[in-house]
Parts: C-alpha cells; structure tokens; sequence
C-alpha cells in the first residue's frame, strides 16, 4: 500500500527571508527599547534562539561587555565552548578573524581527570583551556560545574578572559553559577541570563551577535 501523499504544506523557504522574519517579529513583540543601543542585536539573537521574547526579564551583562567582546574577536582571540553543541552553533563565517572555535570536552584524558578532581567532565575539560584562557571568549551553553570550576581556576591565579558569556541550564547549578559569575570579583565581563533557563543555542547565539550583530537581517 503506497503512504499517503504530504499535504501541500505551505511554509519559508528561503534562509534570508527566514531570518528577516524571524527577527523582525521579535522587534515586534520583544520590549528591545529598554535595553540600552549596543545590546539589541544580542538580544534578538538569543530570543531567536529560544522563542521566549521574556528572557529579557532575566538578561544580565556587565557595562563593558560588548565592547570587550568586540575588541577580543578582533585581536583574534579564541573562542572556548563547554561542550560540542556550543561549539557548532557558532557561525564560522562571522568570526571577524577566523577565530579558532575549541571546545575540549572529547580530549582523550577527561574521563580519567573528571575522576581525579572529583567533578563532572565538562568541569574536568576546563583544565585544558588554561593554555587558551588570557584574553578569549568563554562560552557555557550547558554544565554549571564547567562555570563554576573556570571561576575557582581564575580565583587561584589562571588567566583571565576578555569576556565569559555564561548560560548554563538546568535544575541544579545552574541558576547559582550564574549568579557567581555576575558577582565575580575578578572584573571579568560577562552575559548571562538569571534563573535555570540557558542552554548551548543561546550560548552560541551570544557568540554570534557578539561577532557579528545581524548580518543575515538584510541578506
């Protein structure tokens, strides 16, 4: 018996129209006036990424922070993601300096580490990033215990980044991670979103509004 055949679906099809859309209904419905001229494109990228226009509710940055991302991608700085999922959600072609995109979570002696320190992989996989640290772009989409461990290698003396962009996600660690980085005595500057809510997409939509702000708007 032959499968019934697709209804004659009507829906976008073009990526460009697609994301002229997308984003113009989140001008629409999001309340991107409040927030101050060098946020907006940050802010429409992550609602994009979630559909929820009320995490601006919870959104929280420091004073400096696109600037200093800003200058960082410039200079070339390389971009540290927890976990894989982050790390392809970058948009390579809008680094402004091919940055290098690592995330160390798969490097082979993190099982054994993990063990050793007595924490999660991800935490563990933060170890490998001290060599990458002074100056790059952190990017947490997923392990509390991986934002919590960079900041207790940077109280102990390891290089500071230009900016940590923190969304970790999830019932247990998450909310209080965050709040450590937004009270963090290093001077770091950051991005966050308050609460449980996060994950890798919108980790890596701050990357990619923070490169590149909303090329795909007029494409």
């Amino acid at each position: 018996m032959a499968p019934p055949a697709a209804p004659p679906y009507d829906y976008e099809r073009d990526p460009s129209a697609i994301y002229r859309q997308s984003f113009s209904i989140v001008r629409s419905e999001a309340a991107l006036g409040a927030l101050p001229d060098a946020m907006q494109a940050v802010a429409i990228r992550l609602i994009h990424s979630c559909g929820m226009v009320d995490i601006l509710d919870d959104l929280t940055w420091s004073e400096n922070v696109v600037e200093r991302a800003g200058a960082a991608f410039s200079n070339g700085a390389t971009v540290l993601a927890d976990v894989e999922m982050v790390a392809n959600g970058i948009i390579k072609r809008l680094l402004p300096r091919n940055n290098a995109v690592v995330c160390t979570l798969n490097e082979n002696d993190v099982p054994e580490l993990a063990k050793r320190l007595g924490t999660t992989r991800s935490a563990a996989a933060v170890e490998h990033w001290l060599e990458h640290l002074d100056g790059a772009i952190v990017a947490v989409g997923n392990a509390p215990t991986a934002l919590f461990h960079l900041l207790e290698e940077v109280a102990k003396g390891a290089p500071k980044p230009a900016v940590i962009l923190g969304f970790p996600v999830g019932f247990v660690g998450a909310a209080e991670s965050k709040q450590a980085l937004i009270e963090n005595p290093f001077g770091i500057p950051f991005l966050t979103i308050r609460g449980r809510r996060g994950g890798s997409a919108m980790a890596a939509a701050a990357v990619n509004a923070l490169a590149a702000g909303l090329p795909e708007d007029t494409a």
